[in-house]
């Protein structure tokens, strides 16, 4: 996937927020090197000359609780010189943090209180995979 993008690539999704440039293929780089389970189901997709979208359902398990995870994305793209220039993923927030912090996500997963935790824990772990920590 980090190949895909193409430099100064804008990557967008609930979990990071906005990315651009390197941040997007090393989010990838990160997300699948700490993976013991990861299983990726690509269940639609279509594209033309510079659009494309898919869905996809990640299946794993979230790190920093153990817990079990299915994720149902929609993806869009925007194509220039055959790699991605903008990139948004979409998903349900609440969905995901219910199954990824468990109480806490079912409780607050509404919440753009923990919406923005969940942003700057994933923004400084990545930003600490950048680093080479």
């Amino acid at each position: 996937m980090a190949a895909c993008y193409a430099p100064g690539a804008h990557f967008r999704d609930p979990a990071f927020g906005d990315l651009s440039g390197e941040e997007a293929g090393a989010m990838w780089r990160m997300l699948t090197s700490r993976a013991t389970d990861l299983d990726v189901e690509l269940a639609e997709h279509d594209a033309d000359g510079d659009r494309g979208s898919a869905r996809w359902i990640a299946t794993y398990t979230f790190t920093s609780t153990g817990r079990p995870v299915r994720n149902d994305v929609r993806a869009s793209f925007r194509f220039g010189d055959g790699r991605i220039v903008e990139h948004e993923d979409r998903f349900s927030f609440w969905t995901w943090s219910r199954q990824a912090l468990g109480p806490i996500g079912t409780a607050l997963g509404w919440s753009p209180v923990l919406r923005a935790t969940v942003r700057r824990r994933a923004r400084a772990d990545l930003e600490r995979f950048m680093a080479g920590e």
